[in-house]
């Protein structure tokens, strides 16, 4: 297997900080997750940082006993999501983006979160919203 997902993100920046990397299962997600990322950067003109990627459910439960916004059945833990960044626009900018992108058709539905330090947006198919910026 490539180190590349596609052109831009590799499997390593989507493992799970708890070092497991994505299990063969979830590969197509983070696949179809990539291509879209891929579109996201184009439109930004500038590279993506992904904070994270895939998370095992043990991980992902870890987290959610310290930080209450962390969902049970995160998107995280079947590869269709990613938390990014970018250094050098705002990040209400690329929520904006995401979500014109997702309402005229250039990048799959799914959910759409904007942190204060992050946006979140996964391929879940359905769309989902959310504000948790200060």
């Amino acid at each position: 297997m490539s180190d590349h997902i596609t052109p831009n993100f590799t499997w390593k920046e989507f493992a799970c900080h708890n070092g497991i990397q994505v299990p063969a299962e979830y590969q197509d997600n983070v696949i179809l997750l990539c291509k879209q990322l891929e579109i996201i950067r184009e439109k930004m003109g500038q590279p993506l940082i992904i904070l994270c990627g895939y998370r095992t459910v043990a991980y992902n439960d870890m987290l959610r006993r310290t930080d209450p916004n962390v969902a049970e059945h995160s998107q995280h833990c079947v590869g269709k999501a990613a938390d990014i960044k970018m250094c050098f626009s705002p990040f209400f900018n690329l929520y904006n983006q995401i979500l014109h992108s997702i309402n005229t058709g250039q990048i799959l539905q799914g959910g759409l979160g904007l942190y204060d330090t992050f946006v979140h947006y996964d391929i879940r198919g359905t769309a989902v919203r959310w504000d948790y910026s200060h």
